[in-house]
């Protein structure tokens, strides 16, 4: 995921694999259904965008072959490492601020990454100017105002416990430039944008393992700054994670919704 200044969620931090591993689970499958509708093939040229971890880009890699191109980029590509082999090339790159590298893509793609982005538009049409006439873009972004809570049936005070860290944690990256509704801006943005045959969903995951283990990290992760900002207590953090552990909890993401469309 792409970070800026004062990014919330660092790469650089342990809890990244963790949330990395997460969403891959919760994810990919949706991801690559939608790429797969693509038509992606042998040859394709690919951007992945604050690509993060390497679940997209080696099964990008997978679909390009060896005559294909998967250009991966982020602000830090220290978790890439593993996937720098052709036909991957990776690159560090902040798509709010830099020219796109390179143009003639077939598909580009970010997931979870232009939210997080302070000049989002400037990103948004880094991307289109980076596809080929019938490219296609793929944007997947959250929408943690549509759904902000954690425990959506909220029955005791454990649940209300969750949901008021989910509180706290929406408030830390709205201080920090995320725009929490984001996600469902994407269809018209992409028409807006000048983009054919727009079209998108959402996909809304409840209770699943994957879904407690990235509450875990990303509450583990971001522990200090709830604290220091007075959102929360050690205790409170300490009663929640245990709470989270115990497997007993539905615990629920933001929906991630998916808008794809055509370059003309």
């Amino acid at each position: 995921m792409t970070r800026s200044d004062g990014y919330l969620l660092d790469n650089r931090q342990s809890e990244a694999a963790e949330r990395f591993d997460a969403f891959a689970a919760l994810f990919d499958p949706t991801t690559f259904r939608h790429l797969e509708g693509f038509g992606i093939g042998p040859g394709w040229r690919c951007w992945e965008v604050g690509a993060g971890g390497t679940s997209v880009v080696s099964w990008l890699a997978k679909k390009v072959g060896p005559t294909g191109k998967v250009v991966a980029t982020d602000i830090d590509i220290s978790r890439l490492a593993p996937a720098a082999r052709p036909p991957v090339e990776i690159r560090v790159h902040d798509v709010g601020a830099h020219e796109p590298p390179g143009e003639g893509f077939d598909l580009v793609h970010a997931r979870l990454v232009l939210v997080h982005v302070p000049d989002r538009e400037r990103a948004l049409r880094s991307m289109v100017k980076a596809l080929r006439p019938g490219g296609r873009l793929l944007i997947e972004d959250a929408d943690p105002a549509l759904q902000p809570l954690t425990c959506p049936d909220e029955y005791g005070p454990d649940q209300q416990l969750a949901n008021r860290l989910r509180t706290g944690f929406r408030r830390l990256l709205a201080d920090r430039g995320a725009d929490l509704a984001y996600g469902r801006t994407l269809p018209r943005l992409l028409r807006e944008a000048g983009l054919r045959g727009v079209e998108a969903d959402a996909y809304f995951p409840v209770a699943s393992p994957a879904c407690a283990a990235l509450e875990s990290a990303t509450i583990r992760q971001i522990r200090d700054q709830l604290v220091t900002a007075g959102l929360a207590t050690d205790a409170d953090i300490d009663r929640h994670l245990t709470n989270v552990a115990s497997g007993t909890m539905d615990l629920a993401t933001a929906p991630m919704i998916s808008a794809w469309g055509r370059r003309m």
